[in-house]
């Protein structure tokens, strides 16, 4: 008998009107308003320009649903494609499904994008993100307690969660996973700023310190659920994937380590100290000034060495007269 637990709501959705507020949409939307937020103060810290972080994110973001989208749907095909089901289900994004694999991947893509839109280094952008995008999985995976979804198995500790009679589910109390990945990603975005300000990590390695931490602690989170999943040699694919990612993202920061110590000196070059802008602006102020003075443009092209030394460039009614004076 549990003494106590943590009741899960009754409904998913809150009416406001005409218009439904789903639970698990807001805290996707609120954990994306913390990773730009919390993101672009790493940014400025960093050098960049304010609202730089915003204007990627506007590129990230929906490369980032599509893919956290159509990984699940890849992985949980015979939810949406099996006989009985409705394929059309598979867009209902407000039903629960985002696989963070898929939008780490595809979201990777969007901001590469809007990187290179902006002259720059996505290494660099996507560590200034790191512990943002940690936080705002922490509040998304309250999501899934509004949908009563991605539970573990039984049990009757004092804060297992209460899911009650639905489709496929069974009424009982459950280990709540979703909130041991919340306060994982909480514990992984701390380990990072913490790292991040004790070794000045650069090139991209606070954001692999993000991959693999957030992975060491998914295996064993995942391990605990009892939803549907595909099994390889005996482990839950999702499973497989933490270990494989954990393993590249380890590599990595140890390559990067070697082959570009230290922090980048400049994340966000400033594109009007180029150069060839000087040579441009001193073409464009010798126009003006042409343009102002037309005559003085024409004695210019008579006489370019009139402004020279004395005595050289003269004109010669300019000599007669001198000869004369003398």
């Amino acid at each position: 008998m549990n003494l106590a637990s943590i009741p899960s709501p009754s409904t998913g959705v809150i009416e406001l009107g005409p218009i439904p507020l789903r639970g698990y949409a807001f805290c996707i939307i609120i954990g994306v308003f913390v990773a730009v937020w919390f993101g672009n103060k790493r940014w400025i810290a960093r050098g960049g320009k304010a609202g730089t972080v915003a204007d990627i994110a506007v590129w990230a973001v929906p490369f980032g649903l599509v893919g956290g989208r159509l990984y699940h749907v890849i992985t949980d095909y015979q939810l949406y494609f099996s006989e009985g089901e409705n394929w059309v289900d598979a867009f209902k994004i407000w039903e629960g499904g985002l696989g963070i694999w898929g939008a780490i991947a595809f979201g990777a893509v969007g901001a590469w994008i809007g990187c290179r839109r902006r002259g720059i280094p996505l290494p660099a952008w996507a560590d200034a993100l790191a512990p943002g995008i940690a936080f705002a999985q922490a509040i998304g995976r309250w999501g899934n307690w509004f949908n009563q979804e991605l539970y573990g198995k039984p049990t009757d500790l004092p804060w297992a969660v209460e899911i009650s009679e639905g489709a496929n589910r069974v009424a009982g109390t459950y280990h709540p996973t979703f909130l041991y990945e919340s306060l994982w990603c909480i514990g992984v975005a701390l380990l990072v700023i913490w790292a991040d300000r004790r070794f000045t990590l650069g090139h991209g390695r606070a954001f692999a310190l993000y991959v693999a931490a957030y992975c060491a602690g998914r295996a064993w989170i995942e391990y605990m659920r009892v939803d549907e999943a595909h099994h390889i040699l005996g482990l839950r694919l999702n499973v497989w994937t933490a270990i494989i990612v954990f393993v590249l993202a380890v590599v990595y920061i140890v390559v990067s380590a070697k082959l570009r110590p230290g922090r980048e000196e400049i994340v966000e070059p400033d594109r009007d100290t180029n150069p060839g802008k000087d040579s441009d602006k001193d073409g464009s102020a010798k126009a003006d000034a042409a343009a102002k003075d037309p005559e003085d443009a024409d004695a210019e092209k008579r006489d370019p060495l009139s402004k020279d030394e004395p005595g050289k460039g003269r004109t010669a009614e300019s000599t007669e007269a001198a000869a004369e004076k003398g």
